[in-house]
C-alpha cells in the first residue's frame, strides 16, 4: 500500500488510468507521486524566488507550499512501467517497458515492503528502483482478490539461481 516511511506525509490510494512517477520523498524513500502534484509543487516553489523584495515578502510572509502527496497502491494492482534504466533491464532480464503487479514482501511493520513484480518471476522493493520511472496504472481489480503475504514461487533481485 504505502512503506511505513511514507506514512508521515500526506497520501492518497490510486485511481485507475493514473500516470505516476517514482519520486523521493522529505523522508527519503522512494514512492508514487502524481505528475501533476510535483508540477504544481514546482510553480510554488518558482513563485517564492525573485528580487529583493520578493524575497523579503516571502521571508515575513511565507506562502503555504502543499506537500507531494503520495500515491499508495493496493497490492495485486496492475502497473506499467516505463523508463526503466538499462542497468535494470540487464540485471531484471526485461525491457524499457514492462507490466508488473503491485505486492509486498513481508508482513512485518517498520519495514521497506512495497514492490512489483514482473512476468519473469523477479520481485523488487520501490526502494531498489530509481528516481524517475513512470508508471501507468492499469487495472486495480485484481487488488482485492489478491493475497499478498502467501508463499509465491518467485526469484528476489539479489537471490541466487
Amino acid at each position: 500500500m504505502c512503506d511505513y516511511s511514507l506514512m508521515c506525509i500526506p497520501n492518497r490510494l490510486a485511481r485507475e488510468h493514473e500516470d505516476l512517477v517514482m519520486h523521493r520523498f522529505p523522508t527519503g524513500s522512494l514512492g508514487f507521486a502524481s505528475p501533476f502534484d510535483l508540477y504544481e509543487v514546482q510553480v510554488a516553489v518558482e513563485a517564492r524566488t525573485g528580487g529583493f523584495w520578493r524575497a523579503l515578502r516571502n521571508f515575513l510572509t511565507p506562502p503555504k507550499i502543499s506537500h507531494v502527496p503520495a500515491v499508495c497502491i493496493p497490492p495485486g494492482a496492475r502497473l506499467k512501467l516505463e523508463g526503466i534504466p538499462k542497468r535494470l533491464q540487464m540485471d531484471l532480464d526485461v525491457g524499457p517497458d514492462e507490466e508488473v503487479t503491485f505486492t509486498q514482501l513481508t508482513a512485518m511493520a517498520n519495514t521497506y515492503r512495497d514492490a512489483v513484480r514482473f512476468k519473469n518471476g523477479y520481485r523488487v522493493r520501490l526502494q531498489d528502483l530509481v528516481e524517475g520511472i513512470r508508471a501507468k496504472v492499469l487495472d486495480l481489480s485484481l487488488a482485492s482478490e489478491y493475497e499478498p503475504f502467501q508463499e509465491e514461487r518467485s526469484r528476489a533481485l539479489f537471490d541466487l539461481r
